[in-house]
């Protein structure tokens, strides 16, 4: 079939497997380009490892450093008449790149918050590694199934004290409009904490530990973001931000359990992924945010920032770059006060007339598209091609 981008709202519901591979292959490119990781892991495993922030995360250690990569995530397999998402493409090909490289990696596709993946990750490590000595924590959800329980949670995109009023961009037809945003309920805001914070988190290390597939001075990261201002109500302050506090609240809860420093939470600077693309305002944010900081020389897409993340904050032998809550803040050229600045004073002069002239949303359209491996350069998108990609999952 001929596969073309069907977009539904802050969703691209068709992806391109030689796309998506291209955009892989991009990704690899750019790490190869830079020096080798002078510390890199040996092995890690990555939950939540196929698009984004995740995938880039495998990237990296694998292609900067040779680690065997052990990734964990839930896609869908394309078949004949319908396409496969992204991230199984993505996968697919970060496996075929691998192997050429003769690099370790090992996939599973499932529901990584329940006990039997968990226990199969575990059994895969200790048969074919023996050990992790990094793990990354990079899963994005709407929704958890309590592996004890059976009880269902689905987070929410909510403020937590007051309705949320503010401007936001429509991104399918380019247009501003306003947003309103009610309060979230006390249950909202415990079952967004349940689905995001830091129980699964907490409840993966714990089981890693108790199997003994942690190598001695093991270390953990688990991704977050804190923002401007104009998207504290809806994000930091808001059911996300709450389920944040957890995720540094448990790594201060591992550390006292496994050493100092054992976890931590990196705060990332704001990108294009999925999981962005659903939160009212941030698209708009990060349009500006683009043309400002690609103005200054100081933009970073995820592999880019991955690469900066694993160079110079997780490499064991520099001393650890932590801020007054012991996160890591890989955000930082984000939060420059210059480039803040530059962003309060051009936001109230947004409108639909002005976008692409004030804003980079051309270049957040082109970012957005390529997620689904679309735009690529070198790829024939009006070629014929089988939705179908096999990867070695388990």
């Amino acid at each position: 079939m001929i596969i073309s981008p069907k977009i539904r709202g802050f969703i691209c519901t068709t992806a391109h497997p030689e796309g998506c591979a291209a955009h892989v292959q991009e990704q690899i490119d750019y790490v190869r380009s830079q020096p080798r990781l002078a510390n890199p892991p040996k092995n890690v495993l990555v939950i939540g490892a196929s698009t984004g922030y995740g995938l880039a995360s495998r990237i990296v250690p694998a292609f900067g450093g040779g680690a065997a990569t052990v990734g964990v995530f839930f896609e869908k397999e394309g078949t004949e008449k319908k396409t496969g998402s992204a991230g199984w493409y993505n996968t697919a090909a970060f496996h075929e790149a691998a192997r050429r490289e003769g690099l370790y990696a090992r996939s599973f596709n499932g529901d990584a918050f329940s006990h039997a993946l968990k226990k199969e990750v575990i059994e895969a490590i200790r048969a074919d590694l023996g050990q992790v000595d990094l793990v990354v924590y990079s899963l994005a959800s709407p929704r958890r199934e309590d592996p004890d329980t059976g009880e269902v949670y689905r987070s929410v995109l909510k403020p937590t004290r007051e309705i949320y009023r503010e401007r936001t961009l429509n991104t399918d037809n380019a247009r501003i409009e306003p947003v309103e945003i009610p309060p979230a309920t006390e249950e909202e805001i415990a079952q967004t904490v349940k689905v995001m914070g830091g129980e699964d988190w907490q409840l993966w290390i714990n089981a890693l530990g108790e199997a003994g597939v942690l190598a001695d001075g093991f270390r953990t990261v688990a991704y977050s973001y804190i923002g401007p201002k104009i998207t504290w109500p809806v994000y930091t302050d808001g059911t996300i931000g709450r389920a944040k506090g957890d995720l540094e609240a448990t790594a201060r809860a591992m550390n006292e359990t496994f050493g100092e420093n054992t976890a931590v939470v990196s705060v990332n600077k704001a990108l294009v992924t999925q999981a962005s693309s659903a939160i009212p305002v941030v698209p708009l944010y990060i349009s500006l945010l683009y043309r400002i900081m690609k103005e200054k020389g100081l933009h970073e897409g995820c592999i880019e920032q991955i690469k900066r993340l694993f160079a110079t904050r997780l490499d064991p032998a520099r001393p650890r770059q932590l801020d007054d809550h012991g996160r890591i803040r890989i955000d930082d050229w984000e939060m420059r006060e210059d480039v803040q600045a530059e962003v309060a004073g051009k936001w109230p002069a947004i409108t639909t007339e002005n976008l692409y002239e004030i804003t980079d949303f051309a270049g957040y359209q082109k970012e957005f598209l390529k997620l689904f491996g679309f735009g690529l350069p070198g790829v024939d998108y009006d070629a014929e091609t089988s939705p179908v990609r096999e990867i070695p999952v388990s």
